[in-house]
């Protein structure tokens, strides 16, 4: 099978149906999305076909770019784009292989295929029979479709497997971030497209630009002998490499297994077909990433105090991704988070919008969704090599003018600091309730703080909705708007109060304290109204000043009033 020409991408299509096509169908009008079987198969297929696109397509221009969304190619075109990198995209046969090692392995024996999916019990779970809940034997075949995305998907997320056993480029388990138009009813071209970039943004330092070529051997890995990391000196680093091998990194040795079958039905997508995968060989020391990585669609963070040491991915974490994250996936920070976006979520801000913006200001016709967009992150949480879980994510990104970045990315650190230190007092006067002695008290109580924001964070987009109305219409303004400061704190102090109320005071009657309850809960009242001493006590205060709004909400209640008295309540 053939990645470029064969019908194995099962696509969405506007009518709700689902069909299989080759990658030069997603910029067909009628396709959608991807219909992938498994979220981490959906998130790996979308990095596939822009590392497709950022091969064989790569814009000359930002303006090269706008034309190719606005006048997408045809499905003849993207075949000829594609034509002169088929050779690199077979899966199987006695040449290279997509993604595979171009030594047959013969000196190893053959494992299951399940072997590629990041999920499945490894062989020490298998061999102590610790697999209680991810149970072996779940996939003992797949179709070819399967095999190819689940062998992507591997490469491209490696986690630590032992000695030997090379991790990903990014490291283990990275999270990814791409560009999502706001509407669900958009197409698959410009789902993807908004994440193709410029040959000057994808290239790091000390990489030199090169037309892509098939048979260049620091592009595809797989096109040549294995680099083989048996001993010191053999590390990858981004220097030695095209500039789009990110997108095609290959740090474990794998041989697919393929064999014909008469109608046997894939465990992953239960298609019947008559070409399967039940085994690969698998072999140790392939390329081992090493150096200042910086992957076009991963964010990434370095410390500001340290700034020799490598940058770190951002990886997915026990908690899940919500707005506390928003500001690492989406605004540079280089002096004080160090926070370093994706280059596709950068190039989005500080180019797409931009180009965007003068196109429409001399009367051209440019799609809204580079005004109204979402940033979506997924990626696994994983332990070393066993999985926590699948987080996936949509947030809104927003549409500033040039030159507010800085301010914006204040603003929303303000914002997210104060709901960090409100969610740390609740946490903390829980505890006062539930315990005589609570700094000795065991056990991990960070479900409070999930619970608090995932409670709070449709207040804090409608926050940041507001101050993007307030960078476009008065970014004179060096505050957050009161009316946006004082919308979120009492967002926060609600919640916070009807947190602790459910946590401090549920259970039977005699199992409560009430001295020790209301005595947390009068803390917590004077912490929110920015009049307690201690830790983070001056943020509370220092927001409550700078929006210059009444904390303890009696100006609100007055105007109701006069409203109610009047009779202009509604």
């Amino acid at each position: 099978m053939n990645l470029l020409t064969d019908p194995w991408l099962p696509i969405l299509l506007k009518n709700g149906e689902m069909d299989y096509r080759p990658p030069s169908a997603v910029a067909a009008p009628d396709v959608i999305n991807l219909a992938l079987p498994r979220a981490d198969f959906q998130g790996a297929a979308y990095q596939f076909l822009i590392g497709l696109l950022q091969t064989a397509l790569p814009p000359k221009s930002h303006g090269d770019w706008l034309d190719q969304l606005t006048a997408p190619p045809s499905a003849e075109a993207l075949n000829t784009a594609f034509a002169p990198f088929s050779s690199a995209f077979e899966l199987d046969g006695d040449g290279p292989r997509f993604m595979q090692d171009l030594d047959p392995l013969d000196d190893v024996q053959n494992a299951t295929i399940s072997g590629l999916l990041i999920d499945a019990p490894g062989a020490n779970g298998i061999k102590n029979n610790t697999d209680f809940f991810v149970k072996r034997g779940r996939v003992e075949v797949m179709c070819e479709s399967c095999a190819a995305i689940a062998l992507y998907t591997m490469q491209i997320n490696a986690p630590a497997g032992g000695a030997g056993i090379r991790v990903g480029l990014r490291g283990g388990g990275p999270l990814t971030t791409l560009v999502m138009p706001e509407s669900s009813t958009a197409s698959l071209w410009q789902r993807l497209w908004l994440n193709v970039v410029t040959a000057k943004r994808v290239t790091q330092k000390a990489q030199q630009w090169s037309t892509p070529h098939p048979e260049e051997p620091s592009l595809f890995f797989w096109m040549a002998n294995t680099r083989v990391s048996d001993k010191k000196g053999t590390e990858v680093l981004p220097e030695d490499t095209h500039p789009l091998h990110a997108y095609w990194s290959m740090p474990r040795r794998f041989r697919l297994q393929f064999e014909n079958t008469q109608d046997c039905q894939c465990d992953i997508c239960g298609r019947k077909t008559q070409r399967v995968v039940r085994e690969l060989r698998a072999k140790k020391q392939g390329a081992n990433y090493d150096g200042p990585w910086l992957h076009p669609l991963t964010p990434y963070r370095r410390d500001p105090k340290k700034p020799n040491e490598l940058p770190l991915s951002s990886k997915g974490q026990p908690g899940g991704l919500g707005y506390r994250h928003w500001a690492g996936f989406v605004l540079s920070d280089a002096d004080d988070s160090g926070a370093i976006p994706a280059a596709v979520l950068q190039d989005y801000v500080s180019d797409k919008q931009r180009i965007a913006a003068d196109e429409r200001s001399l009367g051209e016709d440019v799609p809204a969704l580079l005004a109204h967009a979402r940033v979506w992150a997924f990626g696994y949480d994983m332990d070393n090599m066993k999985p926590r879980g699948w987080y996936s994510t949509e947030m809104p990104l927003v549409d500033i003018p040039q030159g507010q970045q800085e301010k914006l990315r204040k603003w929303v650190q303000q914002l997210t600091e104060l709901a960090r230190n409100i969610a740390w007092m609740v946490r903390t006067q829980v505890k006062n309730a539930w315990f005589s002695r609570p700094a000795d008290a065991k056990g991990d109580m960070s479900a409070i703080d999930i619970q608090f924001y995932d409670a709070t964070q449709p207040a804090f987009f409608n926050a940041l909705l507001g101050i993007q109305h307030a960078l476009q219409h008065d970014p004179s303004n060096p505050h957050i708007p009161s009316h946006v400061a004082e919308d979120w704190y009492f967002a926060l102090k609600r919640e916070a109060m009807r947190m602790f109320e459910d946590q401090a005071l549920s259970g039977a009657l005699e199992s409560v304290d009430l001295e020790r309850a209301t005595a947390a809960h009068r803390q917590l009242q004077r912490y929110l109204g920015g009049k307690s001493k201690g830790k983070g006590s001056n943020v509370v205060s220092d927001f409550i000043e700078q929006g210059a709004f009444d904390p303890s909400g009696q100006a609100k209640r007055n105007a109701a009033s006069a409203a109610t008295t009047t009779g202009d309540a509604r």
